[in-house]
């Protein structure tokens, strides 16, 4: 080659990462997050970060992986009896075929490193890499383990929790990834963009109403119930009931706006509009809430084994939200409690001051991290 010829490129080194984690948003929102912070790592590093997401077909990663420009591969779903069953006899069979399809998809997209969220798809992920002879990274969202992560952290040590004090093996206490549009969030600077938005009206109190990316029926009736309780402290509400959700309101001429939602795909908008908010303890609930300042009033899903609550229980005794049980979630209790809570400047602003210092904002920096570590690359 003469001295006139150009250089050689040299081909800037790829991390391959396969992410498995899916069902819901608890799932899906930390995978996107730390895969976007993966990918913002990558040309620090003098190379860039390719990842792919593992799901199934049945979850709501079918739609916010493509949407968030990632590939997706799919495996057959494994869920777990929780009772004995004819569904307990198939287990071994279909769990057999789900390790077999990751398998497949570990030898065609060739990861340097797999990392699991939890829920059913993980596990397979779990056992076709470890038989592969992969890496292991495992992040766990709820403060009560599930049966997938139990067993992804026998297999590494390499293992992250949303909340302290987790019974996983070689826990570290990271915090849930969130997305950057929901961690770098100013309330009060979009709350003006949030209220015209929703077609909310400035200076009256707005309360948010959501049950995740599923809706809540409880929810959707007690707070329906409450409407006109709401309305006479003058309360306008933002809720959003869910894809199949349904409330049952009529406000009367003149009354506050009462705004009805089936799916908002601009959290940050939502959470601005608010000054107070009604959800579930799913972990990805509570850490966004609680991560912007947002009051909250927490109705844990009465199934499964209590870790709902138990995600709540650290911003609760906090003084940043509300925990009721959702039996007690009643419209009654709604009505009784949530027009003066809503209107009440003071207890507000003193929660929200409470949750913002607990929640750490830099989760998906941090698992990210961890990842580059596991795979071998400086973080």
């Amino acid at each position: 080659m003469s001295a006139s010829d150009p250089s050689p490129r040299t081909e800037a080194r790829v991390l391959r990462v396969l992410m498995a984690g899916g069902g819901t948003a608890g799932h899906t929102s930390p995978l996107l997050a730390t895969a976007d912070a993966l990918v913002r790592r990558g040309p620090e590093l003098g190379g860039r970060v390719e990842v792919t997401a593992l799901g199934t077909a049945r979850g709501l990663e079918t739609t916010v992986v493509p949407a968030a420009g990632y590939p997706l591969e799919l495996v057959p779903p494994v869920p777990l009896p929780r009772k004995v069953s004819a569904d307990l006899g198939r287990l071994p069979g279909r769990l057999r075929g789900a390790v077999r399809a990751a398998r497949e998809v570990i030898e065609r997209v060739q990861p340097d490193v797999v990392v699991g969220f939890g829920g059913y798809v993980s596990v397979p992920a779990y056992l076709a890499a470890r038989k592969a002879k992969l890496p292991i990274v495992v992040h766990e969202g709820n403060a009560l383990p599930g049966v997938a992560n139990r067993l992804g952290a026998r297999f590494t040590t390499h293992v992250a929790t949303s909340f302290p004090d987790s019974p996983l093996r070689h826990a570290t206490y990271l915090g849930l990834p969130i997305r950057r549009m929901i961690s770098t969030l100013d309330r009060a600077a979009l709350r003006d963009e949030a209220l015209a938005h929703f077609g909310l009206e400035p200076g009256r109190p707005t309360l948010l109403v959501t049950g995740g990316s599923q809706g809540a029926r409880r929810l959707n009736q007690t707070v329906g119930s409450a409407q006109p309780a709401l309305a006479a402290a003058g309360v306008q509400v933002l809720h959003v009931v869910g894809p199949a959700g349904e409330v049952d309101v009529a406000p009367e001429t003149g009354a506050p706006p009462y705004v009805v939602e089936r799916y908002v795909d601009r959290m940050d908008l939502a959470y601005a509009a608010a000054d107070l908010t009604v959800c579930r303890a799913g972990a990805n609930s509570v850490t966004e809430v609680a991560a912007v300042g947002l009051p909250a009033v927490f109705v844990p899903l009465p199934i499964g084994n209590g870790e709902q609550a138990r995600n709540a229980r650290p911003v609760v005794d906090a003084g940043g939200g509300l925990l009721v049980s959702d039996d007690a979630f009643t419209a009654e209790w709604a009505a009784a409690t949530l027009p003066d809570l809503a209107t009440d400047t003071e207890r507000l602003a003193s929660m929200s001051r409470a949750a913002a210092d607990l929640i750490p904002r830099d989760a998906d920096e941090t698992l990210a991290a961890m990842v580059l570590r596991a795979a071998g690359w400086s973080a």
